[in-house]
């Protein structure tokens, strides 16, 4: 899962409020929404806020494997299967 918790500590280091992006920086109130509610945003937005803010995506935005979900890989399923000089 991708989350954006880092975005806001970032935001409050650098003193920009989500009102100052609405209003200065035309960031659109539903972008911010979306990005509370750990929904998926572009690299443009992405971008965006990495100017704005004048920092690095690693500041924005963090990957945290969640381990209900693994898109039907399952490595303990790999450690199963056998090389084929071994059958």
């Amino acid at each position: 899962m991708i989350t954006y918790d880092k975005l806001w500590q970032t935001m409050k280091e650098k003193n920009i409020s989500q009102y100052k992006l609405i209003h200065t920086y035309r960031v659109s109130n539903g972008l911010l929404a979306r990005l509370r509610k750990r929904l998926p945003t572009s690299t443009y937005t992405l971008e965006r806020f990495c100017r704005i803010l004048d920092c690095r995506v690693e500041d924005i935005i963090e990957y945290i494997p969640d381990p209900e979900e693994n898109d039907g890989e399952n490595p303990a399923d790999e450690s199963k299967e056998q090389s084929p000089a071994s059958k």
